[in-house]
């Protein structure tokens, strides 16, 4: 594995100007540069660069990332072969490290599936072409069904014989383990210490990551009477059904990317069709449902996706269901439906590439105008169907990510069903709020499993604070969040001062010894959460604020060396200039008084580097961190869309948010604590209110009196004028 340290050589030393200008042709505008984003159709400069935080940011499409995002989006590459290619760029030497026990056993565990897929994908190409029952059976039966022998091997197809043990008898004497064998679901324990085939008698389609790996296999039966007509490898540590890839894509990937649009089928043999046809920007979902881990994927190659569908009565149905999760990740969605009884398949075999690409056109429709249209379909003489209807086109809007697209889509809707814009815009406001609610409840749920797992597997111990000083750990009544959805945008708040500001200096310590040192932000927050037992219900938050905890002792490690080198440039620096300095002319205290500014400049410039290398630090390293969800959440906490104009800041000194942090952490950690004091009152009375048995109402009453208490000390704080009770 790379070592840390290169890594963190990797991201201190990539240019993120640099790196774009090697795709993006940028110009300067003030502190940051500008150009037209890669990543959609831009038609005006809406792609911005910032050297000083490095990082880039689409104030269009949204896509935003560090020098190592960058690569990874723009390439397709993942994290450990962006961090090559960028430490090529900078000509640095890749340093690996050796891997614990734990990782070198799931690295070979994973290596050694992916060498028995192949081994096995090889093994049943090898019975289709060169078997007398592959050829008969296998062969005959993709011939039939209009593949070519191109088309065959491109896809690796293969046949499994009806031997019950002739695979896993093969695979056992070249030496392959049969635990990996069952794990695979290639073979399943016959239970006396052997093994039998599990896609015996099957015509064999492999399926491939993004890389071109052999991760799983489906498997057709040709037989009328059989039970299962597909069967699928099981999910492992290589192939996760809800995100690990979608079939055809590794094929399909360049024509996605040169075309930047895909088609969305079905089946396995939709996508081998409508590529023989000469539409290679096909893939499918395999007769699943899209997933979040799906069009993650898939995003990172286009936005522009079109699923085709039967076009009878189940077609339409399809074509309505579970679009929305497309919908809601940005993308531009588009339906064609086939004509009644065709699938992909079947008419890509009956039509020229001419004639499909003709229907296309002809056809293709955008999925809020279809859905619009389908559902107005006999209802306008119906005004309960008629709102029904323009609730559910309501519903696919709302999840719409941008909101200038939903405004157009407004506008044509109300076009379409007769009904106010202004309407159908209060009324998708509704609904965003409303599915936000819902998804601060889901991730509340989430949160709460995740929290009862770990709890079974092993006890939980209070965390000591980073920074011991006058403080107690115990807390009369612990400030646990019940609530996810109230408390959300309090931690969002939080996480961004840690991701932003998490390393600067914010306060003095008092320790119990009576000595003083200096505070980050992230070790005050850590030490406020830590004496009244907060946590965070968000566990991408929480993520990020572990992250900023493991960094303390490698950035003070690094800080002590960047102070240094400061002072030594700068001291530097101010002898050069002092000496420069012309006495001729002068009095005395004229020279001491030049002396003394440039002595003070210099100065100012130590404290001025110091604070962007405390202020970067985090940033960076979060930004560029392998877990993708952390490097998103990130990116939208550091980014700023809008910056002070000239003209606010000529006459005046506007204090930044940087200057204001003595101000602005404890007031967050403040209103985070309301809350949840709020929501625990609100728990408490509620107990009383349902009138328990099982609840000491004396204690609960006490406890009452406390929150009350903290409450009211919490309101002045604040700044609030009225405590309710």
């Amino acid at each position: 594995m790379i070592d840390q340290n290169t890594v963190q050589q990797i991201i201190d030393t990539a240019d993120v100007v640099d790196v774009v200008s090697d795709f993006v042709t940028l110009r300067r505008r003030g502190s940051n540069w500008v150009g037209l984003c890669p990543f959609h159709n831009d038609r005006t400069p809406s792609f911005n660069v910032s050297r000083a935080k490095q990082i880039f940011k689409c104030f269009s499409c949204g896509e935003a990332g560090s020098a190592v995002s960058f690569v990874m989006k723009h390439e397709q590459m993942t994290y450990p072969e962006a961090l090559r290619y960028l430490a090529a760029k900078y000509h640095i030497e890749i340093k690996e490290r050796e891997q614990t026990d734990e990782e070198r056993a799931a690295q070979t565990e994973r290596e050694s599936m992916l060498i028995v897929n192949e081994w096995a994908c090889r093994w049943m190409e090898e019975q289709l072409w060169h078997t007398t029952d592959g050829q008969e059976i296998g062969l005959s039966y993709f011939r039939e069904r209009g593949f070519t022998d191109a088309t065959i091997r491109k896809f690796r197809l293969g046949y499994s014989p009806e031997d019950r043990t002739a695979l896993y008898k093969a695979a056992t004497q070249q030496g392959y383990n049969r635990d990996l064998l069952f794990k695979l679901g290639l073979c399943k324990d016959d239970q006396h210490g052997g093994g039998y085939d599990f896609y015996r008698g099957r015509v064999m389609f492999p399926i491939l990551n993004v890389a071109g790996k052999v991760i799983a296999f489906g498997g057709r039966t040709l037989k009328k009477d059989d039970h299962a007509k597909y069967f699928n490898s099981p999910d492992s540590i290589i192939y996760d059904k809800s995100s690990s890839t979608m079939y055809g894509l590794y094929q399909a990937k360049r024509a996605i990317a040169k075309q930047g649009k895909c088609f969305i089928v079905e089946g396995y043999a939709d996508v081998i069709s409508m590529h023989q046809a000469g539409f290679e920007n096909v893939i499918a979902s395999s007769g699943t449902a899209l997933t979040d881990g799906h069009i993650h994927l898939l995003h990172r190659f286009t936005e522009n996706v079109t699923e085709l569908f039967d076009g009878d009565a189940a077609g339409i149905r399809a074509a309505l269901k579970g679009i929305d999760k497309l919908l809601s990740h940005g993308l531009n969605i588009k339906v064609l439906l086939l004509p009644d009884g065709d699938d992909p398949d079947s008419y890509s075999r009956k039509h020229s590439s001419s004639e499909i690409q003709h229907y296309i056109d002809e056809h293709e429709s955008d999925f809020i105008q279809f859905k619009t249209r389908i559902l107005l379909d006999g209802v306008q003489d119906d005004p309960i169907k008629q709102s029904q209807a323009i609730a559910d086109v309501v519903r696919s809007i709302a999840v719409i990510p941008s909101e200038i697209t939903r405004s157009v889509y407004a506008k044509e809707c109300s076009r379409l069903f007769g009904v106010s814009e202004q309407m159908l815009l209060r009324e998708i406001k509704k609904r965003i709020d409303a599915n936000k609610d819902e998804e601060f409840k889901q991730r509340e749920r989430e949160q709460r499993r995740q929290e009862a797992q770990a709890a079974a597997q092993e006890p939980h111990d209070t965390p000591q604070p980073v920074v011991p000083g006058q403080m107690s750990t115990e807390s009369p009544t612990a400030l646990v969040a019940p609530n996810v959805s109230a408390t959300y945008r309090e931690e969002r708040v939080v996480t961004e001062l840690v991701a932003r500001y998490g390393m600067c200096y914010l306060c003095d310590t008092e320790y119990e010894d009576g000595a003083v040192r200096p505070t980050t932000v992230v070790e005050h927050i850590y030490n406020e959460m830590t004496l009244d037992d907060m946590s965070f219900t968000d566990p991408t938050f929480s993520r990020i604020f572990s992250i900023a905890l493991e960094n303390l002792e490698p950035f003070y490690n690094d800080l002590a060396r960047v102070e240094q080198e400061v002072a030594v440039h700068n001291k530097e620096l101010c002898d050069k200039e002092l000496k420069g300095v012309d006495p001729v002319g002068k009095s005395v205290d004229q020279i001491e008084n030049e002396e003394k500014r440039i002595r003070s400049k210099y100065d100012l410039r130590c404290v001025d580097q110091v604070n962007d290398f405390r202020q970067l630090y985090l940033e960076r390293r979060l930004c560029s961190h392998p877990d993708d969800r952390v490097r998103e959440i990130s990116t939208r906490l550091v980014t700023e869309q809008y910056q002070l104009s000239k003209i606010h800041t000529q006459y005046a000194h506007v204090l930044t948010d940087f200057e204001r942090l003595p101000v602005l952490v404890p007031a967050a950690l403040n209103n985070w604590k309301n809350i949840i004091i709020g929501q625990r009152i609100d728990e408490l009375n509620q107990q009383i209110k349902d009138g328990n048995t099982q609840v000491d109402v004396a204690t609960v009453l006490k406890d009452l009196q406390e929150l009350y208490r903290v409450r009211t000390k919490l309101a002045k704080l604040i700044g609030e004028r009225v405590v309710n009770p």
